[in-house]
């Protein structure tokens, strides 16, 4: 049971818990989270110049799959996110400019949302970019990681300029 803070993971003698969603109904819920990477110029030319590959690998497709991984995990890493049945999770990676712009979307059907799995997916799939680059520099900075979708539930959340 929340408290009157609106936090929804403390209990009334404001002690943590998980969120209780054993009476709610099973629906349709996606969400979308995003994340930026940006490189120093010198990185992101050779990048360009090594078709996105650095010396440990193919760079976005490591990145697509460790997110991948991250997002099915988040119960694991994330202490009272709900265990789900993730049906869907694509990651799109663009490079534009000195920056790698990570979309995560995630979609379930079940009876809590998959904000937290968008979102760490996005960022395990940043954390992995920089990972494969930081050889070329440690001037890498991942920065902008945000919920841009939710889909389904109680509410919907879209920022303007969402897809």
């Amino acid at each position: 049971m929340s408290i009157d803070s609106g936090f929804s993971h403390l209990d009334t003698d404001h002690r943590p818990t998980m969120v209780d969603v054993s009476d709610k109904q099973p629906s349709k819920r996606t969400a979308i989270a995003e994340s930026r990477v940006h490189f120093p110029a010198a990185v992101a030319a050779a990048l360009r110049d090594h078709d996105l590959r650095s010396p440990k690998g193919p760079v976005f497709d490591t990145a697509i799959v460790a997110g991948v991984m991250g997002a099915k995990r988040t119960h694991e890493l994330i202490p009272f996110c709900h265990p789900l049945g993730i049906e869907s999770c694509k990651i799109v990676i663009e490079l534009m400019g000195d920056t790698a712009v990570i979309r995560c979307t995630v979609s379930v059907h079940d009876k809590t949302g998959v904000e937290m799995e968008a979102l760490t997916g996005a960022s395990v799939a940043a954390l992995t970019v920089y990972d494969m680059c930081k050889a070329l520099s440690h001037d890498i900075v991942i920065t902008e990681t945000r919920l841009l979708v939710k889909e389904g539930g109680k509410s919907d959340h879209r920022i303007e300029s969402a897809p």
